[in-house]
């Protein structure tokens, strides 16, 4: 590990290496926040740290334990951490920028005004989550484990959802922008005053229109509704 502190007016930087539990103990108890970059935490346990406003920069944290780790205001850019363990984490106000969390589980976690640009969330378990404010914007969840999540007044951008458990979510005056609904479970999930018109629903069938109660769709995805009954739209 190789330390240069600090590494601006509110980080101690910290490159390259695979930092140990009790160093990391002792950034934590540090008065200024760390920046890791390039660093190797596979498997590490960084778990019930108090890891508020750190920064993880192209870094791997595949499998790493991160429970009930405090991580408000944090930020992940390029980082790697497939299956990492975010249980029951605080993550308010954290960003996730052009990473990759496969599989990671965010079992109820906070992930209040938290934000996911550009990152990969295929699998991933966000179950029992706070989410009040979370954003997603170029992010896929394909598969992804969500039930319950809201995404009220949120606008989606570019946003993979297909075949993700989306059970009981509210998506109450959201926008959806270039993004995919495709094959996702919609159990009981709520759409009133959302604008569905950028979303791929998979080719809207009628068994289907229910789910939808209250949105707006667009007149393609009407046309293919009327299709389903035998109508055709000129």
């Amino acid at each position: 590990m190789t330390l240069a502190s600090p590494a601006t007016p509110n980080h101690t930087r910290i490159e390259g290496g695979s930092p140990s539990r009790a160093e990391l103990v002792t950034l934590a108890s540090a008065p200024t926040p760390a920046l890791f970059v390039n660093c190797d935490f596979e498997g590490a346990d960084l778990s019930n740290l108090d890891m508020a406003d750190w920064r993880f920069e192209g870094c791997v944290l595949k499998r790493a334990n991160l429970t009930s780790a405090r991580l408000e205001n944090a930020a992940f850019e390029g980082c790697r951490g497939g299956f990492a363990n975010f249980t029951a984490a605080i993550l308010t106000e954290a960003v996730f920028q052009s990473s990759d969390f496969n599989n990671a589980v965010f079992v109820g976690a906070s992930l209040s005004q938290a934000a996911f640009n550009a990152c990969k969330l295929t699998g991933a378990d966000l179950s029992q989550t706070k989410s009040t404010g979370t954003s997603f914007r170029e992010t896929t969840l394909s598969a992804a484990r969500l039930p319950g999540f809201s995404f009220r007044k949120v606008r989606i951008h570019r946003v993979d959802f297909s075949l993700a458990d989306l059970t009981k979510c509210d998506f109450r005056d959201a926008v959806f922008e270039e993004s995919s609904l495709r094959e996702s479970h919609l159990v009981d999930a709520r759409f009133e005053g959302a604008d569905l018109r950028g979303a791929d629903l998979g080719g809207l069938r009628l068994n289907d229109a229910r789910k939808f109660k209250g949105a707006t769709i667009s007149r393609s995805q009407a046309g293919d509704l009327l299709a389903e009954m035998g109508l055709k739209v000129l």
